[in-house]
């Protein structure tokens, strides 16, 4: 990869991660509901599994993906069914009144796993090592994921921080419920253009 490319690369990753889409959504609601620091491990599960998703694409998926079709078909079912879920778990997140830690984000695992059935994550990581590594060999699949790695770091702290610094606006009340109900189907639009 030459240094050109990776500029390019940069600047679609940077677009791609920073605008709003269901990891964005999700961690807003997670910092606005439990803070950044019970939010951690779901920062690190994003910012790990996109790039191990990258590294995973690069290295063949995307050959099986385009010889068996229904593969994906099935995928795309299996993130709207996910999708549908995490949306109602979030819009259910506010505790009553004068309950504190109901709920719990989601832990490494579970966000690493997400990003499999996240679709903008497959659109972006797609778009990444088909359009910026093609045939260029493991080291620019590598390539390819650490600047997803150097992007993420920065973009999974800004939104759950800011979701952090709407905390104390929305309290624990009726706000905080109007506030995840709007996560929830926010979350829900953000997947309308890479689905369709």
């Amino acid at each position: 990869m030459n240094t050109e490319v990776i500029l390019a690369l940069y600047l679609f990753v940077l677009v791609a991660i920073f605008t709003p889409g269901p990891n964005n959504m999700m961690l807003l609601a997670s910092g606005a509901n439990f803070g950044v620091r019970r939010t951690l491990p779901h920062m690190a599960g994003i910012t790990i599994g996109h790039a191990g998703m990258v590294v995973i694409l690069g290295l063949g998926l995307t050959r099986l993906l385009d010889a068996f079709p229904s593969v994906f078909t099935a995928l795309e079912i299996a993130c709207l069914a996910y999708l549908l879920w995490l949306a109602w778990r979030i819009a259910n997140a506010a505790p009553p009144d004068g309950a504190e830690g109901a709920g719990r984000p989601l832990t490494f695992v579970q966000a690493a796993g997400f990003q499999w059935v996240n679709p903008k994550a497959w659109a972006v990581a797609l778009t990444a090592v088909t359009a910026y590594a093609p045939g260029e060999g493991i080291a620019a699949v590598l390539v390819t994921a650490l600047v997803f790695l150097t992007v993420s770091v920065p973009s999974v702290s800004l939104w759950a921080g800011l979701g952090t610094g709407l905390r104390r606006w929305l309290g624990t009340g009726r706000r905080l419920r109007i506030f995840n109900r709007t996560m929830a189907v926010l979350l829900m639009l953000s997947t309308l253009p890479v689905l369709f």
